[in-house]
């Protein structure tokens, strides 16, 4: 198998513009795992709620900041708690369908993009992007964006999707309506 680790993160936040909450995995990821919420935080007026063993990452465009000696610039970026994990490539946008590495490893990240429809810049409740990662693969991220365009990596991609564990983020459990306790 090529794909060794399967992340799903959706827009259930109503305050953050550009983050994402994981709400399927396989759990298996070092460099993901190390990064689940350590302490909660309660939800306010302009902070989403986040429990312990929450995962969150913001994916949105690069910032003008980000440097870099690349061969061709990165259209987006996926960070988790301020740190850049990865630059990502979207070649054609019209696909849904992009590639990356993860910064400080030799992994190659494949992403699927659903509902990603973006209003003023924020992404809307219910996008969800798909993280696959290849363990020891960045340097052939290129070939397998392309397997991944002609469909070779479904099979794959819907073992990991099965071998995931759903995850219940607080900042989803928070914009849901709770009946008053007694």
């Amino acid at each position: 198998m090529l794909l060794t680790d399967y992340y799903r993160f959706e827009k259930v936040a109503s305050k953050a513009k550009m983050r994402l909450d994981c709400t399927a995995s396989t759990e298996s990821y070092p460099m993901f795992e190390q990064n689940r919420a350590t302490k909660p935080r309660k939800a306010s007026e302009r902070f989403d709620a986040t429990a312990v063993g929450d995962l969150v990452v913001y994916f949105g465009d690069v910032p003008k900041t980000f440097g870099g000696d690349v061969h061709r610039k990165a259209d987006k970026s996926l960070t988790m708690k301020s740190n850049n994990l990865s630059s990502i490539f979207v070649p054609d946008p019209a696909v849904n369908l992009a590639y990356g590495d993860v910064r400080g490893t030799s992994d190659a990240i494949l992403i699927v993009f659903e509902g990603f429809d973006v209003v003023n810049g924020k992404p809307q409740q219910g996008a969800m992007l798909e993280v696959f990662i290849a363990r020891g693969k960045s340097k052939d991220r290129v070939p397998l964006y392309n397997l991944l365009c002609d469909g070779e990596l479904y099979e794959e991609m819907n073992l990991l999707r099965e071998r995931a564990t759903q995850h219940h983020p607080a900042a989803a459990i928070g914009t849901q309506h709770q009946e008053p306790s007694e």
